[in-house]
């Protein structure tokens, strides 16, 4: 749904950067996701002191407005990280990845 293209919401410009706390609902998910990819998302909120979920939340946000949410330093990070957990994947393999049949269990 898009709203009325008259309305004053519509042309209000959105903010870029908020202050202060927002309240939100969360939930908890079940996302299946690579092995080694999940690592190094785990390595990386624990290096840039986050939840899991506040990585996840602000990489989305960030890809949403199309801006990169990591620093050149935090880059560096992900690739040490990477490394030390054998993450080979990248963003060409995006929706290319399958599982064996029956490795539906979790481990």
């Amino acid at each position: 749904m898009s709203p009325d293209r008259g309305s004053a919401a519509a042309q209000a410009p959105v903010p870029r950067y908020r202050s202060g706390v927002i309240t939100v609902e969360r939930v908890q998910t079940g996302v299946r996701m690579e092995r080694s990819l999940l690592k190094v998302l785990k390595g990386l909120a624990e290096y840039l002191d986050l939840s899991l979920g506040d990585l996840l939340e602000g990489i989305v946000l960030h890809a949403f407005e199309g801006d990169a949410p990591f620093s050149p330093e935090t880059l560096q990070a992900i690739g040490e990280l990477k490394k030390i957990y054998g993450c080979t994947l990248t963003a060409a393999d995006s929706h290319q990845l399958t599982e064996p049949p029956g490795s539906e269990s979790v481990s």
